[in-house]
This record gives C-alpha cells, structure tokens and sequence, in this order.
C-alpha cells in the first residue's frame, strides 16, 4: 500500500499549521465557521464540520440538535401536478449527493462516468454533466491509456494504475472512467474524491482528490491519496471513497468493494491537512468481502435514535444490485444489521445479512424495477431525509435495461430506529398522523428478497381491513396495528414487519396520491405496501 504521494503534503502542512498557530496566539481574532448553510436555510451535504458553540452547523447534512420523527399534523399527500414535474430522464450512476454551501438551496449529486445532475428540490433534476463528458469537470486537457481518453489532471494516479480494458458490463471495452467521486467543501475549496481502478471488475485501484473554487470545476491539483496496485494476499480495494463527520467532529473516510470488503479511516479534520489520511495502514474493517459484491458505503448519523447507519449495496450492478445497511453507535463500528450480525465478521456473501432495504421488484402495474443502489443519504431544511440512488428496469421477463436512472426516495425510521425507505420515488409529499380508516384497503404489496437475485419479486394483492386484519382473498393472512397515528405493524403468515403509514404519490400508475407503507422484519427484509386506488 503507498502513501508516499502526500506525505511531502502532510509534512508541509505541519508545519505551515504550527507557524499559523504560533502567530496566532493573542491576535484576538475569533475564528470564522466556514460558510455551510444556517439551520433555517437546512440541512446538506457533508462539507461543514459540527462544533460545540455552533449547534447549528450542520454534519453530514443532519443537524446535531435532536429533532423528533414523530409527525404531529395530518399527512400531506402530493398532487399531480408535484408528480408532473418530476424528472425521469436523468442519468447518475453510483451519485454522491452534496449541498453546495455557496447555494444552499442547491444539491448535486456527482456519479461515475464523470456525470453530474442538480437539484432544489428533489423532484426536478438537471443533468449539469453527461456521461463520460469528462472535460466539463476537468478542461479539455487529455492524456491516453490503452487507447482511451483520460482527464490530464489525473494522469499522475494514471501512472499508477495503468488501466487498460477489458469486457464491461455492456459487452463493450471503453470504461475510462473514474468511480463513484464524493464532492466536499472545506475552507474555501470544493474538494473531490475519486478512485481509477486498473480494470472493471479489477481489485488494483487508487484513490485520489482534485480541487476547485468552483462546484462544477474546472478541478486540478491532484494528490494521490493511498492505492492497492500490486498489492498481494487480502486487501481492500481502494475504490469508492465516501467522507462524513462524526458527532464529534472527527472526519473519517469509508471505502472499498468486494474482494476483502469496506474499510474505514480517520482524516485530518482541519488545517492544511484536511481531508488527508491521519495514519498508514489500510484502516479498520467494517463490512466483510465475500463472493457477492458488496461496495458503495455510505455513513450518516441521525441524532434522534443516536445511531450511525453504514449503506453499502450487493450484487452485480448490471443485474441484481440491491442496498442493504447496518447501524453502530459508533462512527467506526462495529455495525451489526437487525438480527445483530457484526459485519466484520460475516458479510454472509450477499444472501443472509445486512438489512435488505430494496431489491428487484415489481408492482402488477409496470414492469419491474432493478439493480438499485450505491446511494447516498441526505437530510432537507425541514428534516426529511432522503436516499439518493440509480436504478435500472425490467426488460422482457427477467433482463434489465442498460439504461439507469436518478431516484430520490424519502427515508423513514420505525420505532427502533431502523430505516426503511418509501416504495415511491418524492414528488413533495409530507409524513404526518394516520388513522386506522385511512389505512384500511386493499394493496398491493412487495416482500422484498433476503437473497441477491437476478430475479423480480412480484406483488401480491391483500387488504388490510379497518379491525386490524389482513386479508387475502377471504382468507385471513395476518393481522395489523398503528401506533401513535404513524407506526405500523404488520404480520403476514409468521413474519412480522415494523415500519411507517406514510404518504407518496403511486408512481406505478401516475394516477393517485396512496397512502404507501415501508416495513422490515426481524430478519432484516423489507416490506412494500401502496393502497390501491
């Protein structure tokens, strides 16, 4: 493993650190909080480290001052015209979400293939980068490996890793590509973190970081941050770095795919150091590797249940990727899914731990949808957090399309604390209290798979009557209780799934507001439920 790259950086900054903080003694002067938004103005991105005197900086886009997950108004269904204006040609593989602390009001999110798509609201999106147009971020400036065009910029970590090419997933040999960047704000800069690999499918990569004044770019001044290139027996593999604060405001990196699983390291959190690794070594495990992939992790906090959630996604990402997560109290694990599985030290290869949160599905009105995943999370101004992530669909009876799409879904927490996500992408809706009569009819409902499978669960029609039954046909099939107008349970044969009532917009039909419910069971599956209209 080397570090040698930004070590010279490292020694540099010490030392510029110490001479700014000897000439700083008694100046008298008060430190600045970088500009990251106000607690009015809401929650973003992962750029603003939190403090003890400003509570309401924000980290990792969700406020340090507990807010309740309760609703107490009546929920707000969303109308047609919302779900009008949702975009649904927008492209972002692997998309890091990120609130630009220069507009607050504005989100990006930044994927592989260098695309690049924004947002206000997380309904209607721009596509600010195409695929593979890679001199919006970069400039014009090109360098060529194996054939294939590169950003110059990178042509240091290039060096390193030597890509060459072989069959990607679409049968083609023309991946040049950076993977998965994580985009962050800190001290006047946009900083973005990347990772080349030698290869698709390859577990001889690098990471690295370029730097802007501007959000889009241009992005130069690269620094090779740590590579797994020649390296021999167990090693992570050093792709897709996504960063976060803790509570305290440490800064950590997570990483890694497949092979010997994801890691985690600490970062310098201030300084001229910021954003570098604090020690050598690969860091600490957090999720074990196994024959099924697992990569795209993703931390954030939620301050009211106290809990560190770590996302990571399984499968092929052409055909059976699905997401899964886990939860710590602490920033670097251990992180144990709901059946209290230590992930470092059982991945089960892809088929028995992590809780499922979504995987190839599909309601009786549209075909299907696929290889969801390698999502980030984030939290608005008015406390919803969302789940930012790509999908692909149905094609014929079990293939799936080429073609992958932005979503935004709305994330909820039952009451233990686990999230489970809306069946429905956001259009505007708002949770609020329910009643047993506004729940009471029929739906459909998907039970999604514990397995990483190519194949599509399909839903099942049942109603849920207004004294707590759940019926099938006129077959008695479960039973069902709301708690305090929000929570849910619903048990179906000998699974019992605790989740949310929540409202969305049917975006199978694109004709009717439903009241939809998101559910888990004590094994770690996720349930989907929208009343039919």
């Amino acid at each position: 493993m080397k570090f040698k790259k930004w070590l010279p950086l490292l020694l540099a900054g010490l030392m510029a650190t110490s001479v700014l903080a000897f000439a700083g003694c008694d100046s008298g002067e008060k430190e600045t909080p970088p500009a990251g938004g106000t607690e009015e103005e809401g929650g973003g991105g992962q750029q603003t480290p939190p403090t003890t005197t400003e509570d309401k900086w924000h980290n990792e886009g969700l406020w340090l001052t507990a807010d309740p997950l309760v609703p107490t108004k009546a929920l707000k269904q969303p109308s047609k015209a919302q779900a009008d204006r949702r975009s649904t040609d927008v492209s972002v593989h692997d998309p890091s979400i990120f609130q630009d602390p220069n507009a607050s009001s504005t989100y990006y999110a930044f994927g592989t293939h260098f695309a690049v798509a924004s947002t206000r609201d997380f309904i209607t999106w721009k596509q600010e980068v195409s695929d593979n147009d890679f001199s919006k971020l970069y400039g014009s400036g090109s360098v060529t490996y194996s054939g294939h065009q590169w950003p110059e910029e990178l042509d240091e970590t290039l060096k390193i890793v030597q890509p060459t090419y072989k069959k990607g997933p679409n049968g083609d040999e023309t991946i040049s590509t950076t993977w998965a960047p994580d985009v962050e704000y800190y001290n006047g800069k946009y900083y973005m973190y990347y990772s080349i690999t030698k290869a698709f499918g390859s577990d001889e990569s690098a990471i690295g970081r370029v730097e802007s004044t501007n959000v889009l770019g241009p992005y130069s001044n690269n620094v090779v941050l740590f590579d797994s290139v020649g390296e021999t027996g167990s090693h992570p593999n050093c792709i897709d770095p996504e960063l976060f604060y803790d509570k305290d405001g440490k800064l950590w990196m997570v990483y890694g795919s497949h092979f010997a699983g994801v890691y985690i390291k600490e970062l310098y959190n201030e300084g001229e150091n910021w954003g570098l690794p604090k020690e050598e070594g690969w860091g600490k495990l957090l999720w074990k590797g196994g024959s099924e992939v697992v990569e795209g992790p993703f931390v954030f906090y939620n301050a009211t249940t106290e809990y560190y959630y770590l996302m990571t996604s399984y499968g092929a990402l052409m055909t059976d990727y699905n997401m899964r997560i886990a939860r710590s109290k602490n920033p670097d694990g251990p992180y144990v899914d709901i059946e209290g599985t230590d992930l470092s030290e059982s991945s089960g290869n892809g088929s028995q731990h992590g809780n499922v949160i979504a995987g190839n599905y599909k309601f009786s009105s549209s075909n299907g949808y696929a290889a969801m995943g390698h999502n980030s999370v984030i939290k608005d101004k008015s406390g919803r957090y969302f789940v930012i992530y790509h999908s692909r669909r149905q094609e014929g009876a079990s293939d799936v399309t080429a073609a992958h799409k932005l979503f935004a879904s709305q994330l909820y927490f039952n009451e233990e604390g686990w999230p489970v996500m809306s069946p429905n992408a956001y259009v505007g809706e708002s949770a609020g209290t329910v009643t047993a009569e506004d729940i009471a009819g029929g739906y459909e409902i998907v039970i999604h798979s514990a397995a990483t499978t190519k194949n599509f669960v399909n839903s099942q029609e049942y109603t849920l009557t207004a004294d707590g039954k759940v019926m099938s046909g006129t077959t008695e099939a479960g039973s069902w209780t709301l708690s305090q107008n929000f929570y849910i349970s619903v048990t179906i044969g000998s699974a019992t799934y605790q989740g949310v009532a929540v409202p969305s917009w049917d975006m199978y039909t694109n004709k009717n507001a439903a009241v939809s419910i998101t559910a888990v069971s004590d094994k770690g599956v996720s349930l989907w439920a929208i009343h039919k209209a």
